[in-house]
């Protein structure tokens, strides 16, 4: 049963500790543009640009640490 919780975490070279900080940097605001997403749905002069610069915030960040392809099909999703 441990094994499910470790496996990935050190497959990308973290303990879960680790993982569980990582991972929650990236949901955390990944939540709060999902929620600009909704409000700019009823309100589309409101959070204009939050999401996607929110995106763009994280994939930076995800291509830093050399966990995504610094070019391709979702690189250039995330530009359009």
């Amino acid at each position: 049963m441990i094994d499910a919780f470790t496996r990935h975490p050190h497959a990308v070279g973290e303990t879960y500790g680790e993982h569980l900080s990582a991972a929650s940097s990236y949901a955390w605001p990944m939540i709060a543009a999902g929620f600009a997403c909704l409000i700019h749905a009823i309100f589309p002069f409101a959070f204009e640009r939050t999401a996607s610069d929110c995106v763009q915030r994280l994939y930076g960040r995800m291509a830093a640490r050399g966990r995504v392809p610094a070019h391709g099909p979702a690189r250039d999703a995330v530009n359009a």
